[in-house]
């Protein structure tokens, strides 16, 4: 098993009645689940035989496990109501981590869970491998390599090709994953307003632009971008507009969790075709500010990841990491060959915020650290521990 950041954090759940693991389809979370809690008797509620037992006698099912150490049940979000019945039961009963479960839908677990468990449940988010575990597992090749491969576990255990992978995952989840949320009638339709938005990687959400390019109307582009959100295929990075300057951008960013899939869908096949992409910048972007949202995840804490950018497009900062009054600016670069004029933007950045220019760095896709005057360069390798490295200081 390749190790994951999120398994010590898990362990220390234990606490809780119940932890639920949520994260996307293959992300990990069965695996990393019945490692953790191996005693663990183990049910999943995609099987049709079990789903129909939890829905007909949920009494009857959790009965059944009484005596055990404990119970895994994976894709809960496919029984829902036993819920309510879990909630009774962590009630009355003092059994610390007795309940594990997994979802792949975080629309429906945090509505699940915000009417039947609140308070009673730890609930923790694993994403497809970060940096630090494939650097970690001596699996991490080039930049154009791993944005090309993506993270998802299975390309890596079982050696699938990103060709041979994605586009099924991509049909499964539009065919499958997409109707659990919402009721979309022309699939083809979605599945090109997916498309669309892979073209928009680290651009500023324009819901005008997709609603016309789409044919759909507005509602719906802002309801289908909330079904890739609770499903985790995309994220809208928020800009931090408090303070500073009261001419900044209010709209957020839209990124995928995995690069993978950004480069299936845009039909880039090959290393060769990553370096001649006019995206390359865009996927290079994404994969770093997808890879901080997971470090933020891994450790159990809440996303403080925001991006700056005044309305004039003068000054802008790709990453802001806020810890307590303190911020952290990021500047993201697809180059190879570092350079000094890198930093001039975030110098600009700290005069405006004053805030330390030790707290400027400059990601870029070579492997040299070169501390500036105006803050510190760093390699794309070496910030797969910035969040941890920042929060421990």
């Amino acid at each position: 098993m390749i190790r994951r950041d999120l398994e010590n954090i898990l362990k220390s759940y234990k606490k809780f009645p119940v932890i639920a693991i949520m994260g996307p389809r293959q992300s990990g979370k069965t695996t990393l689940a019945r490692e953790v809690f191996s005693n663990y008797q183990y049910v999943n509620a995609e099987a049709l035989n079990q789903r129909e037992f939890i829905q007909k006698d949920p009494k009857k099912f959790l009965r059944l496990y009484e005596d055990a150490p404990g119970l895994i049940i994976d894709e809960f979000q496919n029984v829902p109501d036993l819920l309510s019945y879990l909630q009774v039961e962590v009630d009355e009963k003092n059994r610390p981590g007795f309940f594990v479960l997994t979802g792949s839908s975080n629309f429906l677990m945090n509505q699940s869970i915000s009417q039947s468990l609140a308070g009673r449940v730890g609930i923790l988010t694993l994403l497809p491998f970060s940096l630090n575990e494939l650097r970690s597992n001596g699996l991490l090749g080039s930049s154009d390599e791993t944005i090309l491969k993506g993270f998802y576990p299975r390309v890596y255990v079982n050696d699938f090709s990103p060709e041979e992978f994605y586009p099924s995952y991509i049909h499964t989840y539009v065919e499958k994953d997409v109707r659990q949320i919402v009721n979309i009638e022309n699939l083809l339709t979605f599945q090109k307003f997916l498309e669309l938005c892979a073209g928009r990687v680290g651009q500023v959400l324009n819901i005008s632009d997709l609603s016309n390019s789409c044919g759909i109307s507005s509602s719906t582009v802002e309801r289908w971008l909330s079904v890739l959100q609770a499903s985790y295929i995309i994220f809208l990075l928020q800009p931090y507009h408090n303070n500073f300057s009261k001419r900044v951008i209010q709209k957020p960013k839209i990124y995928f969790y995995d690069t993978g899939i950004v480069c299936s869908l845009l039909g880039i096949e090959s290393i060769k075709e990553i370096i001649r992409t006019p995206f390359k910048g865009h996927l290079f972007e994404n994969m770093i500010i997808a890879d901080l949202m997971k470090q933020f995840y891994n450790q159990g804490k809440r996303s403080h990841l925001y991006f700056w950018r005044d309305t004039n497009g003068r000054i802008e900062v790709d990453a802001l990491i806020k810890k307590a009054s303190e911020f952290f600016a990021l500047e993201i670069k697809a180059n190879e060959t570092p350079s000094g004029h890198f930093l001039d933007g975030l110098k600009k950045w700290s005069e405006i915020s004053k805030m330390s220019l030790d707290n400027n760095y400059v990601i870029y896709d070579g492997d040299e650290e070169q501390p500036r005057s105006n803050g510190t360069i760093l390699g794309w390798k070496d910030s797969a521990n910035i969040i941890k490295d920042i929060y421990s200081e």
